[in-house]
């Protein structure tokens, strides 16, 4: 009984990474803009650019995966306090998602495009690293960390599978097509914004109430 309740949360959990890398991650945005800087490259190039970047991605997301509760051992810093934050950023993320204009790269301007942009930020940028770091600290321990590896591996194979075959996506959806999917992530970051904020307030009004009954009390 116990495996299958342990399992039934992992399962749970997984999902809700998976949900959460993916959306903050933004694939979509990540394939229109390697479509448009790896025009006319030969197809070998295009390939080393993809597995250049998902390799960068992945050992950045593990690294902040794997050290997120020494970040907040070495700042003095409370999850639910990170949860907060973190979710305030995630709402700014989710609003530039959101905006009309979107941010332009030009290859002559780009030492190498597998670095900037499409590991950092398209697919290792501040808000999937914050989600990565807030899915990593919670309190269902290997398992969550397992979770939380599993969204970071689904989130760069879809990465990866849309790049690989991104002039063929661009052929069946068109421009327009990938213009929308950006906004509907952008509206589940920001409601997984919102949940972040409301699990840190919960967890942090227990500490915050016994304050102020001890200022009471003094």
């Amino acid at each position: 009984m116990d495996l299958i309740a342990q399992f039934t949360e992992f399962l749970g959990f997984s999902l809700i990474a998976i949900a959460s890398i993916v959306a903050v991650m933004n694939p979509a945005s990540t394939i229109a803009v390697y479509t448009a800087l790896t025009k006319g490259m030969v197809e070998c190039e295009c390939r080393h650019i993809i597995n250049t970047s998902m390799k960068i991605a992945f050992i950045v997301l593990a690294f902040f995966a794997l050290t997120g509760q020494l970040i907040f051992t070495i700042f003095n810093i409370t999850v639910p306090a990170f949860q907060i934050a973190g979710g305030i950023l995630l709402i700014s993320v989710a609003t530039a998602m959101l905006g009309t204009k979107g941010e332009t790269y030009s290859p002559e301007n780009l030492e190498n495009i597998a670095v900037v942009p499409l590991a950092f930020p398209l697919s290792c940028g501040p808000g999937t690293i914050t989600t990565v770091i807030l899915l990593s600290s919670g309190p269902e321990g290997i398992l969550g960390l397992l979770s939380v590896f599993l969204g970071i591996i689904v989130a760069l194979a879809v990465s990866y599978i849309g790049m690989l075959y991104g002039p063929r996506i661009f052929s069946l959806i068109g421009e327009g097509g990938l213009r929308v999917v950006p906004k509907l992530m952008a509206i589940i970051v920001l409601a997984i914004a919102i949940q972040f904020i409301i699990n840190g307030i919960s967890a942090a009004m227990p500490q915050l109430l016994a304050n102020l009954d001890l200022s009471g009390v003094t």
